[in-house]
């Protein structure tokens, strides 16, 4: 398994960089090789990805939720393998810092040397700042909220 951990920081108070982070089915605006996401339940979301001409379709199940702090996830079937953890922490009454933990399967020849080579880790980086570029540009206004606890 692969490791890999990110963080930045984001000018948005904390509960809207979480209701943000809870809106899966946007993902593919600032997830880069996310064609879709479907909420089928409050826990279960099924995933489309295209990477590099690859396509792969998983379902990921949220193992914990505990609103305005973290999002765990785990695959539980399907092509990719993965479990991870987003957290959130209050920098100030503006400002938020998502953190990004998150450990991976490589399957395949491309996929392994592509990790060795830090792929996964700067599209992880860029996925984080798209994120920042789409809730700041929205002037901090999410597109929805889910504030359950799984």
């Amino acid at each position: 398994m692969s490791q890999v951990e990110e963080s930045i920081e984001v000018n948005v108070p904390v509960h809207t960089a979480y209701n943000q982070w809870t809106q899966f089915e946007t993902f593919p605006e600032f997830m880069e090789g996310v064609q879709r996401i479907e909420q089928r339940s409050d826990a279960l979301t099924h995933w489309v990805t295209k990477i590099d001409g690859v396509e792969r379709e998983f379902d990921a199940v949220i193992t914990e939720q505990i609103p305005g702090e973290r999002v765990a996830w785990t695959t539980v079937e399907g092509e990719a393998k993965q479990a991870g953890v987003v957290t959130f922490h209050r920098l100030d009454d503006a400002r938020t810092k998502v953190m990004l933990q998150m450990e991976f399967d490589p399957q395949g020849l491309a996929e392994t040397v592509g990790d060795k080579l830090g792929f996964v880790k700067r599209q992880v980086t860029g996925d984080l700042g798209r994120f920042k570029t789409f809730i700041e540009q929205r002037g901090g206004v999410e597109t929805g909220a889910w504030r359950g606890q799984i």
